[in-house]
This record gives C-alpha cells, structure tokens and sequence, in this order.
C-alpha cells in the first residue's frame, strides 16, 4: 500500500514535469521577455524622433488654423481692421 502511494505520487510528479516541459517549450517565458525588453529599448530610443514628428503635425495644424482664421478676416467685412487683431478673446 506504501509502495503504491508512492508509485502514483512519482507517476504524477512525472506528468506534472511533463506538462510543465510542454508549456516551457509553447510559450517560452525567457524568450517573451527578451523580446518585450527589446521593444521597450526600441520604443525608448525612438521617442525623440516620434515627440518631433508629433510637435511638426501640431506645428502643421496650427498654421493651416491660423490661414483659415486669416482668410476668413479678410473676407468678413465686421471685423474692424480686417482681421489684425482677431478675436482677441481666445
């Protein structure tokens, strides 16, 4: 009776080792965790080249706002000196 407890605890332990070389061969943790760390790395090199991209579309928008609001001043015959001094409340 010993002996079989035994037997079936060993035997379980054998499949458990066996469940567990499976798992480590599908999703290999070391190998998840050297590629996160190397797209951390990628992402942190290039923040500066994307921080720049996003200023230049900001910088962009704000321009083509800024020729709209203009054209729409000189074409608004209300605004008291054509668009100079727009809207001064914003």
């Amino acid at each position: 009776m010993f002996q079989q407890a035994i037997q079936n605890n060993l035997q379980n332990l054998i499949n458990f080792l066996g469940y567990m070389v499976a798992y480590m061969r599908r999703h290999n943790p070391v190998m998840t965790l050297a590629h996160s760390a190397l797209a951390m790395l990628k992402d942190f090199l290039t923040m500066n080249k994307k921080l720049k991209m996003a200023k230049y579309r900001v910088n962009y928008q704000m321009y083509k706002l800024n020729q709209m609001e203009q054209l729409i001043a000189e074409n608004n015959e209300h605004v008291f000196l054509k668009g100079r001094k727009l809207n001064q409340t914003r």
